[in-house]
Formats: structure tokens, C-alpha cells, sequence
């Protein structure tokens, strides 16, 4: 009698429950509160309010973003919108790390969890797609975002993004699942965060192997063609320690590439790759008799070029013009008004400069331009704005790239604990480089960089 009973209660309790879950996820229930954007964000990566105009590409957008696997946020807004508090609200009501942006009638303006992506780096991706319409910015904007931002999509975004039509059966059944199993939903989730950032870190590893041994197999072609033998005529000892200091610098990077477990453990390679072609170098001027060389840092466009010569002028396309230093070649190069050797890497997205291949080559850089010297050469670039946040401006080997404790945790579930100063700011500021506008503030991104 009382197992009817519990089957009758239970029968009842059902309605009640497929009630609740239609009331919340069900389209025409759906206000355009930052409450119920936030509870479609964590859905899936685009929301597009039904006032608004509209986004023919916007299944595709969410369908690129899963792929690549970043915490990117995209909303589409009517052009009425309240905007105060905007992304603070809205960060606070998704709950997870990642870079927000909102295309807000014709308006566009993006802010980011630092952790993720820096706010200079927001403000340079903000301000290149401005007047774009809004098929092409969105889509302009992520592939730029994809391409330079760190951390892994949450796990609650699961397939395909919602078509906007009813309840499937599978959500009804996460939802039962999540009333009733939510401490153990809430631990799986944690411990996929951290497998992913194992992958990524482990990724990351990989993709820089490649390049650094590229750059190891270089150092060692250059001893191999030195032929310079310690007995050899006219050698004397100090031209022996600068050839004994370069063989272990090449011994000393291949045990460092070995032993590397983490991005970040790639600066001591390269570190080591910079004081043997310095070595090198000195060895060269004794050899033939010229003035020792001044300790440079290696040229700017391939640091297996060796040791720059002098400092040149230079203009990265769309960016403003710096000193960089350089070898002798690109120093003739840039004189003659031809391009630079530049060192170009794979990526998800084709062969690019270093610079622009993402956080990865964050430790390569460092060991090679350490000091305060990698920012300026790098402001403007995905690389260097990524480095202009707090965690990467002491160290760059260890806060830049690093995918452990303290580096990229994108798509972790952190509720409303992010800085509020990532997030702050009137809607528009994100990329205005005009520096005397009347959206001043504290979190304002008004200014230059």
C-alpha cells in the first residue's frame, strides 16, 4: 500500500516538475531580462533577443565558437537596450570566465575576464571591426578573439547550439538529472575544467615543441659550420670559454626541451639558445680580429637570425611604427623598403607571425627579449597586448603562459567572484581610443595604449 502511495505522489510531482522545466527554457516564456541572456549563455555561446534585427549567421557563429573551444559570450540586443552595468550584470548573471560581446542595435562592445584576454587586447579587437555590419563584425571579432584568447568552453554548452524551437527530451532529462544529482554535476564539472586545461596545457606544449626545435637543430647547424677546433693555430683561452660557453648552452637546451612538462618551462630553452649564439658572436669578432660585440638582444623578426646589430624602424601592418632591433640582413632589407625574414608558425588559422599566434609563444618570446623590452616591442600585437595584464608584466615566463595555477581559466564556473574592473565601463567605451571622452570612469577603456 505504501509503495502506492509513493508511485501516486511521484506521478504527481511529474507535471509539476516538466512544468518547471518548460517554464524556464521554453522561447515564449522568455523575457529579455540580463537573467534569462545569462541562462541561454550558458547554454550556448550566442544569444540573439527576439526585438532585435536579428542574425542570419548566428547558428554558424555559435557551431565556429564550440569548435574551437573558447569561452567566447555573444549577444545580440535590440538597439534600446538598457546599457548601464551591461557586462557586470551580465558576467555576474552567466557566472562563467570568458569574453563577453554585444552587438547592441548598430553599437558593438566587448569586455573579457583578464584571465582570458587582457583589456588591451579587448580594446584593440574591439576597435578593428567598428562600422562593420553586424554579420561580418561578429564574425570578425571571433575569428580575432578565437585566435589570440586562452581557456576552453564551459562544459554546460554540450551539442549544438538551440534551433529556438521546444523542449527537447534529452533536456528534459538533464534537467531531472540536475535536480537530482546537482552536488555530483557541480564536482564533474570542476574536474572537466581541469582535464581541459591539462589538454590545453599539453596542446600548447606540442605546438611550441615544434618551433623550438626548429630553433635547437638551427644553434647546432651553426656549430657545425664554425669548424673551430680548440688546438687549431692562433685559438687562445678566451676564444676556447666563448666556444666551450655555446656548446653548453646547445647541451643545455635540448636537456631543458626534455625535461619541459609546461609552456612556460620553454623560456629556459630559449634563454639558453640566446647566450650560446652570443657566445658565438664574440667568438666570430675574435676569431678575426674585430671589436667585441655589445650584448643585444637577437633580431626582432627571428631571433635564429643571432644577435641584432643596431635598432631599425618598423610598422607592423594596421599597427604603429617602433624601434625593433635587428640583423644585419633585415636592417639592409627594411633600408631597401623590403620586407623583414619574419618568423611565421602554424596555428589553428594558417602560418603567422609570432606575435600573432597566441598565448603559447608568450615563454618562446620571453627567453629570448626578456627584461622590459618584449612589451614595447610587441604594443599593438595580439602577443603584446595579452602581456600588458597584471599576472604577465613582472614575469613573463611564468604569469605569461603559463597554463597552471594562475594562468588561463576560461570557461570555469565562477559565478559572480571575477574582478568588476575587467567588466566596468559605459557601453561604447571598449573601443575608444579617443582619450577625452565624457564615459570617464575608473573602468572606462577610453585612451590610448
Amino acid at each position: 500500500m505504501k509503495a502506492v502511495i509513493r508511485t501516486r505522489r511521484l506521478a504527481g510531482l511529474l507535471p509539476a516538475l516538466l512544468l518547471a522545466v518548460l517554464t524556464t527554457v521554453s522561447p515564449a516564456a522568455a523575457d529579455t531580462g540580463v537573467s534569462t541572456i545569462g541562462q541561454a549563455l550558458r547554454k550556448g555561446p550566442v544569444y540573439v533577443d527576439p526585438a532585435s534585427s536579428g542574425l542570419p549567421s548566428a547558428d554558424a557563429l555559435a557551431q565556429r565558437i564550440k569548435k574551437a573551444d573558447k569561452p567566447v559570450f555573444v549577444a545580440v540586443l535590440p538597439a534600446g537596450y538598457p546599457t548601464a552595468k551591461l557586462f557586470t550584470d551580465l558576467r555576474t548573471a552567466t557566472g562563467i570566465t570568458g569574453l563577453y560581446a554585444i552587438r547592441l542595435g548598430d553599437r558593438f562592445d566587448a569586455r573579457a575576464d583578464s584571465s582570458v584576454l587582457s583589456n588591451t587586447a579587448v580594446k584593440n579587437l574591439v576597435s578593428s571591426v567598428q562600422g562593420e555590419d553586424a554579420t561580418t563584425q561578429l564574425a570578425d571579432f571571433t575569428d580575432r578573439a578565437l585566435a589570440a584568447m586562452g581557456g576552453s568552453a564551459p562544459a554546460s554548452w554540450g551539442g549544438s547550439p538551440d534551433d529556438g524551437g521546444g523542449v527537447s527530451g534529452t533536456a528534459l532529462i538533464v534537467a531531472g538529472g540536475v535536480l537530482v544529482a546537482g552536488g555530483a554535476g557541480a564536482y564533474t564539472l570542476v574536474r572537466r575544467g581541469r582535464r581541459r586545461r591539462e589538454e590545453e596545457q599539453r596542446a600548447a606544449l606540442d605546438q611550441l615543441r615544434v618551433v623550438v626545435d626548429e630553433d635547437i637543430t638551427a644553434f647546432g647547424e651553426e656549430l657545425d659550420r664554425l669548424e673551430f677546433h680548440p688546438a687549431e693555430p692562433g685559438a687562445d683561452d678566451a676564444m676556447r670559454a666563448d666556444y666551450e660557453r655555446a656548446l653548453n648552452a646547445y647541451e643545455q637546451a635540448k636537456s631543458y626541451m626534455a625535461a619541459a612538462t609546461r609552456p612556460e618551462d620553454v623560456r629556459s630553452v630559449t634563454q639558453a639558445l640566446e647566450d650560446g649564439r652570443f657566445s658565438l658572436a664574440r667568438l666570430a669578432a675574435r676569431r678575426e680580429g674585430r671589436p667585441l660585440p655589445e650584448r643585444r638582444a637577437p633580431c626582432f623578426f627571428d631571433p635564429r637570425h643571432g644577435p641584432s646589430v643596431a635598432d631599425a624602424t618598423w610598422t607592423p601592418p594596421g599597427g604603429a611604427p617602433r624601434e625593433v632591433p635587428v640583423c644585419a640582413a633585415d636592417r639592409t632589407r627594411l633600408a631597401d623598403g623590403r620586407d623583414p625574414m619574419i618568423r611565421e608558425v602554424d596555428t589553428d588559422y594558417g602560418r603567422r607571425p609570432y606575435w600573432d599566434a597566441g598565448p603559447a609563444y608568450g615563454p618562446w618570446a620571453g627567453g629570448y627579449f626578456g627584461g622590459g623590452l618584449l612589451p614595447g616591442l610587441l604594443v599593438g600585437t595580439v602577443l603584446g597586448s595579452m602581456m600588458s595584464t597584471p599576472s604577465y608584466a613582472s614575469d613573463y615566463g611564468t604569469g605569461y603562459g603559463d597554463f597552471g595555477t594562475g594562468g588561463f581559466d576560461g570557461g570555469d564556473v565562477s559565478g559572480a567572484n571575477f574582478d568588476p574592473s575587467d567588466f566596468g565601463g559605459d557601453f561604447g567605451g571598449g573601443g575608444d581610443f579617443g582619450g577625452g571622452g565624457d564615459g570617464g570612469g575608473g573602468g572606462d577603456f577610453g585612451g590610448g595604449f
